[in-house]
């Protein structure tokens, strides 16, 4: 199937590699992972993307996660607008603000108060701070291949973007910073336990995508998370869930609803804001009661609790509380995951579906993938040669192998259908095609 042609994106791409940093405003958007021109798009609707050559894709990347109710949802686009004519930002507090937050609070138990900012990135970036004002303590576990920002405390060993691009730690964090950060496996306590042995004392806390999603979607194995909550209370650290993807994604009150878990620290973002640049770190009272102004650990933001934002979250998450919302997405992310794992075995391709929820990857390796070494072990040139099928039959899914497809309510059992057709084709041009290196 040739190619959907592509002038004036490619056009409007080459203007931008002169004012731009790599023609982007984030790395994985240039398709260096997967070759070929990037897309420029102009508008979304739904489940669909259109780029600026007037080209339809049905779209599993969703904003990176952040549109569970699908782009311009009626809904979502009314409050945005309607609020614009109050105003697009006051650098004050709004009522609207303290509103969002209790509707946040009584869906994620673990939150008793809560601060909110910009970005993911902020909010793990703050989370971490205020673990260690809190614990006077200054040692993070993280776990290989979860991505938690590109602040300094956590460019070693991440998946995500710095996977896609190979890069395993990025210049410009000084050494002795990121000695502060020891990295373990993914899925495995009794790495962990024995980081704590050699470090006694010494961890402010342990942050952890509950479930992980920035080296493509690799559930927690039984016993895991309920580990690290016990070795970080017996241990004086803080546990802080990471659920920037997870949340109000897996289910209404994130992936610690579903586990049963109670971090001390949670991290929010992508859909509490509607798909608008809004992010929230929250927990313990006692815990949050040391950042500014009611203490010492220091976090502020001109843009934080934008009112813009506020209001698309406050209009989106009504949505989510509907009876049976989260069983009809994970429904359809389910036979997503079934009928791709069924063209992969049909057509007899070395790959693999890992999905919790309503997030999907397909990882081109022929092992079970339980953490960062197992998925590096994925075809990479194969996925490239897979993403570059999908999207000439329409179907755009994320350019890296490491990071997930995600399901929004937009998506029809149409849309799924012919997901997984485009998919067997995909593959089958794969197996004709010249084995990958």
């Amino acid at each position: 199937m040739p190619s959907k042609p592509r002038p004036r994106s490619a056009q409007i791409f080459r203007r931008s590699e002169k004012i731009l940093v790599g023609g982007v405003d984030s790395p994985v958007r240039a398709f260096r992972a997967v070759g070929g021109s990037p897309l420029v798009i102009e508008r979304a609707e739904g489940a669909r993307l259109y780029d600026a050559d007037g080209n339809e894709y049905l779209d599993y990347v969703c904003s990176w996660g952040a549109m569970i109710l699908g782009h311009a949802h009626p809904s979502v686009t009314k409050a945005i607008q309607d609020q614009a004519a109050y105003g697009t930002s006051y650098g004050m507090t709004s009522p609207l603000e303290s509103e969002l937050a209790e509707q946040i609070a009584s869906a994620v138990p673990s939150i008793e108060m809560m601060r909110f900012v910009s970005s993911g990135t902020e909010a793990t970036m703050s989370a971490i701070r205020l673990a260690r004002g809190f614990t006077k303590r200054d040692l993070i576990v993280k776990f290989e291949g979860c991505y938690h920002g590109h602040s300094d405390s956590f460019l070693s060993q991440a998946g995500s973007g710095l996977a896609t691009l190979g890069i395993s730690a990025s210049p410009g964090v000084p050494e002795a910073f990121a000695k502060l950060t020891i990295n373990v496996p993914y899925n495995d306590l009794a790495a962990v336990e024995r980081v704590f042995g050699s470090h006694t004392g010494e961890i402010a806390a342990v942050i952890v995508e509950p479930v992980a999603a920035n080296m493509g979607v690799v559930p927690p194995e039984p016993g895991f998370l309920e580990g690290l909550r016990d070795v970080t209370r017996r241990e004086g650290a803080l546990l802080i869930f990471d659920e920037v993807i997870s949340g109000f994604r897996t289910a209404l009150g994130g992936a610690q609803s579903v586990y049963k878990i109670q971090p001390d620290l949670t991290t929010l973002g992508k859909i509490i804001g509607g798909g608008l640049p809004v992010a929230a770190y929250g927990g313990r009272r006692e815990i949050m009661e040391m950042v500014a102004p009611l203490g010492p650990v220091y976090q502020a933001g001109t843009l934080s609790g934008n009112p813009l934002a506020m209001r698309a979250g406050l209009a989106t998450l009504p949505h989510l509380r509907a009876p049976g919302f989260y069983n009809e997405l994970d429904r359809k992310a389910a036979r997503l995951a079934e009928g791709v794992s069924g063209a992969i075995r049909d057509v007899g391709v070395p790959a693999r579906v890992s999905a919790v929820g309503s997030l999907v990857t397909l990882f081109f390796c022929d092992v079970p993938v339980r953490n960062y070494d197992d998925a590096k072990k994925s075809d990479t040139k194969r996925f490239a040669a897979f993403f570059t099928a999908m999207l000439d039959r329409g179907i755009f899914v994320a350019p890296s192998q490491y990071e997930a497809l995600f399901v929004s309510a937009a998506h029809t059992d149409a849309d799924i259908e012919r997901t997984i057709l485009a998919c067997r084709e995909s593959l089958r041009t794969l197996l004709a095609a010249a084995p990958a290196d």
